[in-house]
């Protein structure tokens, strides 16, 4: 399921993030403080949240997925964060894929099924910075562990928009983010409060939406983190009663002696 993420690390981060230069926004950029952030998913015995998760794919589904694709995720994987069967059929039908070619060799377009991967909202490069004054949007398959501070980072984003303090001057088309290198970014505010509304009914303020996208984006970025703890912590076990074991039989064998 996972790709090289190699092309991905090289997009300017969470969004078609543009970098400015010189004057009074150089004397802006350095060390970031991100948000201190308690993810469910961060210890050893650490678990996704599957409500945060599955209300998060709606905030992707509904906000970033106009402009971000998630090519290496399938519509089928949702049904790890708890969706059902019926359900992600009915999501994958929302989408059209090109398939073929047919009989006559034409390629034709057909609903999306469980077994496709995310379909991605430009057909191509050139389409996406055609619609996005050149920039090209980054895929987010990947982007929880492409950038520095992963997830503390992307939660931080998509929370840092502001208005720039006295004497910064923001570039046209650009927008101040206090935990953005450089501060200024050319991707909108992604997040305005209720711009979904929550099945389960909990409110879709700016910091619960990006709380939720972030936990199912870190879930598409590592979808095997539990199944990884899980076993680590039965090699943990596993070492501890054999050394143990080890530790008995030496003291059994060398009794004599001592």
């Amino acid at each position: 399921m996972r790709a090289s993420f190699a092309k991905l690390v090289t997009a300017a981060g969470f969004g078609w993030a543009i970098l400015a230069s010189g004057g009074a926004e150089a004397a802006e950029t350095g060390h970031i403080e991100l948000p201190e952030m308690h993810w469910s998913f961060e210890s050893v015995f650490g678990t996704y949240d599957r409500g945060a998760q599955q209300r998060g794919f709606l905030v992707y589904k509904n906000v970033c997925a106009s402009c971000h694709g998630l090519r290496l995720v399938a519509y089928r994987n949702l049904m790890d964060i708890g969706f059902g069967e019926e359900e992600v059929k009915a999501i994958a039908a929302e989408y059209l894929v090109t398939d073929g070619p047919d009989e006559n060799g034409e390629m034709f377009e057909r609903p999306a099924t469980p077994a496709d991967r995310f379909v991605s909202p430009f057909p191509n490069e050139n389409a996406a910075r055609a619609s996005n004054n050149g920039a090209l949007p980054p895929d987010l398959s990947l982007m929880a562990k492409a950038r520095i501070g992963g997830p503390d980072y992307l939660h931080g984003l998509l929370v840092g928009y502001e208005e720039p303090p006295a004497g910064v001057t923001v570039r046209d088309g650009l927008y101040y983010n206090k935990y953005f290198t450089g501060h200024q970014i050319a991707m909108p505010p992604p997040l305005f409060e209720d711009a979904v509304e929550y099945p389960d009914g909990t409110p879709a303020t700016v910091e619960q939406m990006a709380e939720d996208v972030t936990q199912f984006l870190a879930w598409a970025a590592e979808p095997t983190l539990e199944q990884r703890h899980r076993t680590g912590v039965k090699v943990i076990l596993f070492l501890i009663v054999l050394t143990a074991l080890a530790y008995a039989v030496k003291r059994r064998v060398w009794a004599d002696i001592h």
